[in-house]
């Protein structure tokens, strides 16, 4: 038994896979990602998102990786503080700031707690995404070589990022699937996309990383934007503006509540174009609140079984 934060874990208990969910369950896999908490101040806020989120029964669970002295030691913090709940729990981790001793460090730290399953990307450096990238010295230089090194490291089911936008600075769709497909080869077995506004974006992403002879699964990422404040903030995570028709509907509201009301409507329509098209999941990046995300969930219909992958391109 090794102890986490007060509480006992049974390190003898194997973590079931992503991969085998993706591969054994029938019906659309649910999943968040969550912060870790900054301070003491924030950690009842953060696991008040992961309660009240759990009565829908997620497949599995996440936090975002701080790469660099405490923000890192919080990150995993928070995810073995999941893992003790019982929850499947997928370790994230990057390349910024980080040599190779401190991944490896990181992937014992999860191991340690039982969490076997990895979410492998390259990251953006501080400033965010449009600051140019520098590699550690001693550390990796593409999400590419981070899957190789998890791999080489253990048994570890790993997961990607993908990019239903084209990713800056190239501008190239087609490097985008390429890169997924490279990643796949490397060991990856699921991918995660970033943040979109367009279900077509999915479906265009998938085809291409088929044609490629890849059949990694590929899960989109879904956040519900439900203040105006947001436009600018979701277009920087989407790495791209948003459609000009949604950001239109939105300036064109009346009210704080309206703009709610849009932003909930045009989730839902997404998730369920996603789902009718094949998706094998939704992944919904909380922000560590809950209630946005609760009203999109509650209102999809969670015991269908998955369609046929051909359905995608009724999307296309």
């Amino acid at each position: 038994m090794v102890p986490i934060l007060g509480a006992m874990y049974d390190a003898s208990v194997p973590s079931r896979s992503i991969a085998d969910l993706l591969e054994t369950t029938t019906k659309p896999l649910l999943s968040y990602e969550f912060f870790p908490p900054r301070s003491a101040e924030e950690e009842p806020r953060f696991l008040g998102a992961v309660e009240k989120l759990e009565r829908f029964a997620p497949d599995f669970v996440s936090v975002t990786y701080g790469a660099t002295g405490s923000t890192r030691e919080r990150t995993i913090d928070a995810t073995r503080a999941l893992a003790r709940r019982g929850d499947i729990t997928v370790g994230h981790l990057t390349c910024v700031s980080q040599s190779r001793r401190d991944t490896t460090e990181a992937l014992e730290a999860y191991r340690s707690s039982g969490i076997m399953n990895v979410l492998a990307i390259r990251g953006d450096m501080p400033g965010g995404p449009t600051q140019p990238w520098e590699q550690h010295p001693e550390g990796l230089g593409t999400a590419t070589e981070l899957v190789e090194f998890i791999r080489e490291k253990g048994d570890f089911c790993v997961g990607v990022a993908a990019f239903p936008n084209v990713h800056q600075p190239d501008n190239d769709p087609q490097l985008d699937a390429r890169i997924v497909v490279e990643k796949a080869k490397a060991g990856a077995e699921f991918a995660i996309t970033q943040l979109f506004f367009d279900a077509p974006r999915w479906v265009e992403l998938v085809e291409r990383v088929r044609t490629r002879g890849s059949d990694i699964p590929i899960i989109p990422g879904i956040m519900p934007l439900t203040v105006i404040t947001q436009i600018e903030r979701f277009a920087e995570l989407a790495d791209c503006e948003l459609p000009a028709e949604f950001v239109a509907q939105l300036r064109a509201a009346d009210n704080p509540a309206e703009v709610r009301r849009i932003g909930l409507e045009r989730a839902e329509t997404m998730c369920l174009e996603l789902l009718e098209a094949g998706a094998p999941g939704l992944q919904f990046f909380t922000q560590n609140r809950w209630q946005a995300t609760s009203e999109v969930i509650s209102r999809l219909p969670w015991n269908r079984s998955r369609p046929a992958p051909s359905s995608a391109a009724s999307l296309a």
